[in-house]
């Protein structure tokens, strides 16, 4: 099988990519110039360029059986927001023109767990809740709700999309990190005296990559998947942690509005300064509701599979502490 993967050098594009190929797969990934020597030696075709760029995209579908559009712009803090809007609006629209036009047989869209409802009483919520636009927190969740709908009309106009929706992975090799890589450093480092009441749903990064390639096989055109696997409070995660690394997890919770306020002052000197704030507002924003979902249906319809969570944590302390990131000098 031929496959094209956008956003293959990030965190869950890598371990797509390596999951293709070791299902024996021919591989095109596209990759901006600054990010490709992270494919160096990888038996991989490589196109440069993103996707912004129509022609481009048009061109590397060429001749693909599946297309899977894992890439985004995923940054808390956007001090320019169209830029975001034309990576992961517009971008979707010409990833799914041109895989249509190329008559791809299967598009797997990589959306999020943050574009999907939420409710009120922390329930976990499905692929059915009730969500509009004025609940999306902040430029990337509110960018990935419309890529959504973007990948919904299409499917209603007959191409085969499959939705996915990732809670938060966790795993070896997040480079850049994610939020919740970033959290599990702070963890590491001692840098977490005290929590707030929030929740997660964790899910090992291998398995959300496994989770595309049985969205490909597997999934009903214009249906979404939640890609996760546990809920855990943000206690319950420290513990874990603690567990791990041999480190008493805090014991002392906080009031959101301490870390709210904080993160709103950080942000706005980051602002002035020109600079990435240390603690992202929006992220502080999000803390205040349980992110807690029901993959069921996933693992129903497609088989997805549900390492136990202690296996990708630990795999993520370690590639840490391997590539210098406790030290501050990751590769």
């Amino acid at each position: 099988m031929r496959a094209f993967v956008t956003g293959a050098t990030g965190f869950v594009g890598w371990h797509l990519m390596e999951a293709l190929l070791a299902r024996g797969h021919q591989v095109r990934c596209l990759s901006r110039p600054a990010s490709q020597p992270l494919l160096e030696g990888r038996p991989v075709e490589v196109v440069s360029g993103d996707l912004t760029d129509p022609a481009l995209i048009r061109q590397a579908v060429q001749g693909m059986d599946v297309v899977y559009h894992c890439a985004a712009d995923y940054r808390l803090y956007v001090p320019d927001p169209p830029a975001m809007y034309a990576a992961n609006v517009e971008g979707t629209e010409n990833v799914l023109r041109a895989s249509a036009e190329a008559g791809v047989r299967r598009v797997v869209y990589t959306s999020t767990v943050g574009a999907l409802g939420l409710h009120p009483d922390a329930t976990p919520a499905d692929e059915q809740s009730p969500v509009s636009l004025d609940d999306m927190i902040g430029h990337y969740k509110r960018s990935k709700f419309l890529a959504e709908r973007v990948a919904e009309r299409w499917a209603a106009n007959g191409l085969p999309v499959v939705i996915v929706n990732p809670t938060a992975p966790v795993g070896d090799r997040d480079i850049k990190p994610t939020a919740t890589g970033k959290f599990i450093l702070d963890f590491v480092r001692g840098k977490i005296p005290a929590y707030v009441d929030t929740g997660l749903n964790l899910v090992d990064v291998r398995d959300v990559a496994q989770g595309h390639l049985l969205a490909a096989e597997k999934g009903r055109v214009g249906e979404k998947y939640i890609l996760g696997y546990r809920n855990m409070s943000l206690q319950e995660i420290l513990e874990t942690l603690g567990t791990i690394v041999g480190r008493p997890a805090p014991r002392m919770r906080v009031p959101h509005w301490i870390p709210l306020a904080v993160a709103a002052l950080d942000t706005g000197l980051a602002r002035l300064r020109n600079t990435a704030p240390r603690f992202e507002l929006d992220a502080v924003r999000l803390s205040r509701k349980k992110m807690y979902f029901d993959s069921n249906k996933a693992v129903r319809e497609l088989g997805l599979p549900q390492t136990p969570i202690e296996d990708p944590l630990r795999r993520a302390v370690e590639w840490f502490r391997a590539h210098g990131y406790l030290e501050g000098k990751a590769a």
